[in-house]
């Protein structure tokens, strides 16, 4: 019996289509024109007979026969690149991490080169943004989230539960002998919630902090100034590593504290794809260290 299938073409399109919410973001996916996209999904709504997509003022949405007709051949699709993976000598095909600003600055980019000449294969694309992007609706392969709780809801690794610790340029820690001393130094910090005071409160300083009004330098800036001597930086340390091994960051004190976890989210079917799987292996093998905590900190 012959199968009731639409064109693949069509079917690649409509999919990239209806994750990016964008006939211009498919066709920067795929590699092809707008009017390319556009052309295949006209062409499936006139083989389907209902319509896929709703234009907006940017972009488009699917609409409900479309999101319900998507979540039913999304998984055929995982199915077809999984066997198709399968057959190659070597991992290939692009993944996407869409991963917390700093995190994907300061630990991923200077370690990506490595991953690429070993990989040559695989197109890493890293995005930086403070808002998780859905990869159940596959918005990007992998996500890489800072949370305060050390759960996620959904599939996912930890990747680093490292400490907090004080960090400084080489000239201004040479004048730091003694924790008391950073009370006298600009105190940066790479998130909202103030964590200077459980910082002195476990090395045992009695520490009359101003009350904290709620400004601080957002995490990149916050990092920046304490690599240009403007302040002591409290911050996890593997974002820090990097830096660190070239002696531009030194940690102050070895006493550190805990404050939640990154963890690195895929989703229920994201690792279907031998290259999410081998970028997943990557930053699982290169955050190792930093899941082998200390007995004491």
């Amino acid at each position: 019996m012959s199968r009731n299938l639409p064109p693949l073409n069509a079917l690649r399109a409509f999919d990239a289509a209806g994750r990016h919410g964008s006939f211009s973001g498919a066709a920067e996916e795929l590699a092809v024109s707008h009017s390319a996209i556009s052309r295949h999904v006209r062409g499936l709504e006139s083989r389907l007979g209902l319509k896929l997509f709703r234009k907006l003022a940017r972009g488009v949405e699917l609409t409900q026969e479309g999101r319900a007709y998507l979540d039913r051949i999304l998984p055929a699709l995982d199915l077809i690149a999984e066997a198709t993976d399968g057959l190659a000598a070597t991992p290939r095909g692009r993944v996407t991490i869409n991963s917390e600003p700093l995190f994907a600055e300061r630990f991923i980019i200077p370690r990506l080169a490595g991953f690429q000449t070993a990989y040559p294969e695989i197109d890493v694309r890293l995005e930086a943004s403070s808002l998780i992007a859905d990869v159940e609706r596959y918005e990007a392969d992998i996500a890489i989230r800072y949370t305060h709780t050390g759960a996620l809801g959904g599939p996912g690794d930890l990747l680093s539960a490292a400490p907090i610790y004080p960090y400084a340029s080489p000239e201004l820690a040479q004048g730091l002998r003694q924790p008391e001393d950073l009370l006298h130094v600009t105190q940066l910090r790479d998130r909202s919630k103030n964590i200077w005071r459980q910082w002195f409160a476990a090395v045992g300083v009695q520490a009359e902090l101003p009350v904290d009004d709620g400004w601080r330098l957002r995490s990149r800036l916050a990092y920046e100034a304490g690599l240009n001597g403007l302040g002591v930086y409290m911050g996890s340390s593997e974002c820090v590593s990097f830096d660190e091994s070239l002696g531009r960051f030194v940690r102050c004190f070895d006493t550190g504290i805990r404050d939640g976890a990154f963890f690195l989210v895929h989703g229920s079917t994201g690792l279907r794809r031998t290259a999410v799987k081998q970028v997943r292996a990557w930053l699982l093998d290169e955050t190792q260290a930093f899941r082998v905590l200390p007995a004491e900190t």
